[in-house]
């Protein structure tokens, strides 16, 4: 075997390697939200989103979480290679003020794998 086509063997096995354990190891990002069951109307709250993601590389990472209040998108992280977030597992909180029920719903997703899905919890308002 001459050197070029050693080269290239190698470089195939290594892809396929990559290729291959990439999907063995990796998992969709999946968000899970923290909220008071009920709070007083006109109390500030504080919604917490947990996301989960088997990996935070370079090449394989969480791309995005977002929030959305009632129907509208009040927070949004976007991340990249060079900027990827903390660790496999990190949070992000948002303050919303009470003015009513909420219907809060977060969703996070992997750049290669997608996300699990979007999560979602209700506050209500004490009287």
């Amino acid at each position: 075997m001459n050197r070029r086509d050693f080269i290239l063997t190698s470089a195939a096995s290594v892809a396929g390697f990559l290729v291959t354990a990439g999907t063995a190891w990796a998992n969709k990002a999946e968000a899970k939200i923290e909220v008071p069951e009920s709070a007083a109307k006109g109390s500030e709250i504080t919604i917490k989103m947990t996301v989960t993601h088997s990996s935070n590389s370079f090449f394989h990472y969480t791309e995005w979480l977002w929030v959305q209040v009632n129907g509208k998108e009040t927070a949004r992280w976007d991340f990249s290679s060079g900027n990827r977030p903390e660790g496999e597992t990190f949070t992000r909180e948002i303050k919303v003020k009470m003015e009513g029920e909420l219907e809060i719903k977060a969703k996070a997703s992997c750049n290669i794998h997608g996300s699990a899905g979007e999560a979602s919890a209700k506050v209500a308002v004490k009287e």
